[in-house]
């Protein structure tokens, strides 16, 4: 059996007939090898807000994550997109996650794609797994793909259907 004593002894196994002094000294500290590089786990960085005063004309890419707040004209890629409630967005969304808590009108590409009540889309969705919570707006079609966010494989999507001409039905 161990005993709490025997572990926290460094080196050879104490011999029963040790001082009690010899016991008690403290235990010298282990050097640490030159090998060994403690890693503390990186902190993700947050995610980049654009706040809802905010008005961007032009396009966003990053690697990172972005939660919008307020207007943009262009188109975005992330890795974790969050469309807040009173943001819009007008252009094509691309990122590994996206929520849609507010209004997108483009088109929508992500592994995971998710809108809740509040969402309001207008565009086609190409997505690998979809949630849309009740309540939701949605106007477009969707396509499952299992990489939606390659331009490969674009298949195109069912075209818009015609719009009668000034009242004729």
């Amino acid at each position: 059996m161990f005993s709490k004593s025997k572990i926290q002894e460094p080196g050879p196994k104490a011999t029963e007939g040790a001082t009690p002094a010899a016991s008690e000294a403290p235990a010298p500290k282990p050097t640490p090898s030159s090998d060994y590089k403690p890693t503390a786990p990186k902190a993700k960085p947050p995610a980049s807000v654009l706040s809802s005063d905010l008005n961007i004309t032009g396009n966003l890419k990053t690697t990172g994550d972005i939660q919008v707040e307020g207007t943009i004209d262009g188109d975005i890629r992330a890795h974790l997109l969050t469309i807040g409630e009173g943001a819009t967005i007008r252009g094509e969304v691309t990122a590994d996650d996206v929520v849609i808590n507010g209004r997108i009108i483009g088109r929508v590409r992500g592994i995971k794609v998710r809108l809740t009540s509040t969402a309001r889309v207008e565009g086609d969705i190409i997505h690998k797994t979809i949630a849309i919570e009740s309540g939701a707006h949605f106007e477009g079609s969707v396509q499952r793909q299992d990489d939606p966010l390659s331009a490969k494989g674009k298949a195109p999507l069912a075209p818009p259907a015609p719009k009668p001409a000034g009242g004729q039905a």
